[in-house]
């Protein structure tokens, strides 16, 4: 029954992974971690993550600008020990209550048709990139920074799709060796993990499908939607602890 309970979450996190991009962690993890706790459901979602991001860069390869990715992941890593640093002395519901407020305003604010800055200069690349690995450091949210920034891009779908998940790999490859280091990837996580495998090909398999229905007008709204079911979430940590 685990297993089943399981794959079924890690099902539905890679369908929204491979339709959005992003997610897999947003769904997965509130369900994972009271089944497994978090020194089993951090490193089972970090590994089905990993094994995500893997499928979407071939998928999406072509789509792919080293020369954006290189300056977010740069910054990126060298911000995350930062992050685990300030995540000593900074409050972690301050933090995530401010980044809730500033993921809905966001998308609210996108969605009801309002003009987004346009960012042009490559200088931004670097910025969004050292906010992501310092959030990521200290409480293991790197995707909004990069959502907002390839959204005043203006990436088409394919190319942001493919940009999040070769900077998501870098950091993902940090957090894995973090896991391993600590002794968090046990036994009974692989195993949880190839149990999953079947899950996240059907569910990436499901939302790669749909990739053909989804034009870019559509696929902005429900990039935005999820950013708005992401502050939503990170409000509730900051309100209630969960």
């Amino acid at each position: 029954m685990d297993y089943l309970l399981i794959g079924l979450v890690v099902l539905a996190a890679a369908f929204i992974q491979s339709l959005s991009g992003f997610g897999s962690a947003l769904v997965a993890m509130p369900l994972l971690l009271p089944m497994l706790g978090p020194q089993g459901a951090a490193p089972l979602v970090a590994l089905v993550s990993g094994a995500l991001q893997v499928v979407l860069l071939v998928r999406y390869r072509q789509a792919l600008s080293l020369g954006a990715v290189w300056r977010l992941a740069l910054a990126s890593v060298l911000a995350i020990p930062l992050g685990v640093w300030l995540a000593r002395y900074v409050p972690e519901r301050l933090v995530c209550g401010w980044l809730a407020a500033v993921l809905v305003g966001y998308a609210l604010y996108a969605l009801a048709g309002l003009k987004l800055p346009a960012v042009r200069h490559q200088g931004w690349a670097f910025a969004a990139g050292a906010a992501a690995g310092l959030l990521g450091g200290a409480y293991n949210t790197d995707g909004p920074p990069v959502i907002i920034y390839g959204s005043c891009r203006q990436w088409p779908p394919p190319e942001f799709k493919s940009n999040l998940q070769g900077l998501f790999m870098v950091n993902n490859a940090v957090i894995l060796a973090s896991h391993a280091v600590i002794g968090n990837l046990t036994a009974p996580v692989w195993k949880n993990f190839l149990a999953a495998l079947p899950a996240v090909a059907v569910g990436a398999a499901a939302g790669l499908s749909l990739d053909r229905f989804v034009n870019a007008a559509l696929f902005r709204k429900i990039m935005l939607g999820l950013l708005v079911a992401l502050g939503l979430r990170l409000g509730c940590r900051a309100l209630l602890g969960v």
